[in-house]
Formats: C-alpha cells, structure tokens, sequence
C-alpha cells in the first residue's frame, strides 16, 4: 500500500489513547506489527507529561500520524494542524471535524473546508469521514489522496454498520487508498473491512480496552492480513441455493 508516496507494509493502524499504561501501548504496537500509530496533539500536552508520552512514541520507531481528535469547527481542526505539525515534525494530519456530540459523526462540509485550506499549505491530509461517495469526490478535490470513512460510531465497537456502503466506495474510488477508521471492535469486524476491498483498518479502543491489548493487538494483525488475502483472492459470489460439491453423475442407481 502506498499513501502519499509512502510505502506501508502493515495495512494495521493503531491508535495510541486509553491504554493502561506505556508500557502496555509499547507491547501492544510490538504485537500489532504497524508500521503507523496515530496520536493527539490533546494526549501529547493535556496532562504535562507529554514529553515522557513522546519519547515512548519514538522508541516504538513507528511513523506518527497525528490528528486533530476532539476538533468540533474548522479553525480549531486547522490551528490543532498547525500546531501538530510543529510538534511532531511532519506534513501528515489525520483530519477530524466532528459535526455531532453523541455518534461523532464527521461534519463532512466543515471536514472539506479544513481539507482545502490544509492541503494548500503542504499537509498531507488523511480526512476521518463517512461513507458519502460525494463527500469523497469533495475530498479528493480539496487535495487528499487517501479517504478514512468510518465503519461505526468512534470507540462503539459495533463493527461495520454499512458495509454496502463501504462496497460502493471501493467500487467507486477504485484507485484510491481506502482506511476503514473507528468502529472496529472485534478481529471479524477487521477481516471484513478488508475482505470489501479496504486497503487498511485503523482501530484504537478494541485493543487498548482489551482484557489483553498485546494479544487482541496480534489478532488484529492476522485479522487484517487475512482478510486481505481473501480478497486478493477473489472469493466465490453467494448464491442463493446450494450447489453440491460432490458430482451426482456417476452415483449408484439401485433397482
């Protein structure tokens, strides 16, 4: 998978919040075998220790995907990306303008807007978004090459709510990455989001609130993994009757 002119091998993102301990997130991310974990500039600074929380990030050697968590206007998302930026020392933002409280359900009108004007100031925006084929096509005009619609409400766990909806997008932005972002709360949900097509999964809750992060961080990885392979391999069509697997000519007749 390449995402602005990166090569990925790990199609697993993880996310970095709600684990019991760095030490947990550490052994976690070994587990996973990502290669990208996504951080807020909140949970960088929030608490003052964000330094130490830093240095666990870069001993993981994995490349930081910051965002713009809990950004309900435009300016707010653009001044968290600015600032991101300047932190973590790089152009890519994994962009959040959240439009309702309850679901946070991305504003996908204020999301192009703050794509716009990121995109024309260098960032490389990775937009959290729904599964709106318009939304999308806004999106790639605004300047992004990667599109993160969600499966489900973010921390819900429900798994994939409108999987004919992410069908359709595969379909429609053949060429374009596809991250299935929030939603995810078990290895199946994962393995589907894949088997539809999806280049990648990013997923945080279902592991860090695991009774086991590191182990349900490794399921996830085979999950990911498996699902891709199935769908490389282009799986059979479901049919509505059975078909028999054993051949019925040349069976005995019997008088």
């Amino acid at each position: 998978m390449r995402v602005y002119g990166t090569e990925i091998t790990s199609r697993l993102l993880l996310g970095t919040a709600q684990y019991p301990s760095p030490a947990v997130l550490a052994a976690a991310v070994k587990s996973s075998g990502t290669e990208i974990i996504t951080v807020s500039l909140r949970r960088e600074t929030a608490d003052g220790s964000g330094a130490g929380f830093w240095d666990s990030l870069r001993e993981t050697g994995c490349r930081i995907l910051p965002n713009t968590a809990g950004c309900h206007s435009v300016q707010e998302a653009v001044t968290t990306a600015r600032m991101a930026r300047e932190l973590f020392d790089t152009p890519w933002i994994k962009l959040e303008v959240i439009g309702h409280s309850d679901t946070l359900q991305p504003d996908v009108f204020g999301l192009v807007e703050a794509a716009r004007v990121l995109s024309s100031e260098g960032f490389q925006v990775f937009p959290y978004t729904t599964d709106d084929l318009v939304a999308g096509e806004k999106l790639l005009e605004a300047g992004c090459e990667v599109l993160m619609p969600w499966g489900a409400p973010i921390g819900s766990g429900q798994g994939l709510r409108t999987p004919d909806g992410l069908r359709a997008m595969r379909a429609h932005f053949p060429d374009v990455p596809l991250i299935v972002d929030a939603g995810i709360g078990r290895p199946s949900d994962a393995a589907q989001a894949m088997e539809l097509g999806m280049d990648a999964v990013l997923l945080n809750t279902a592991v860090a609130k695991a009774g086991d992060p590191a182990g349900m961080a490794r399921a996830m990885a085979l999950a990911v993994e498996a699902g891709r392979l199935g769908y490389e391999a282009d799986p059979m069509e479901r049919r509505d009757m059975a078909v028999p697997s054993t051949p019925v000519l040349g069976l005995a007749e019997f008088a």
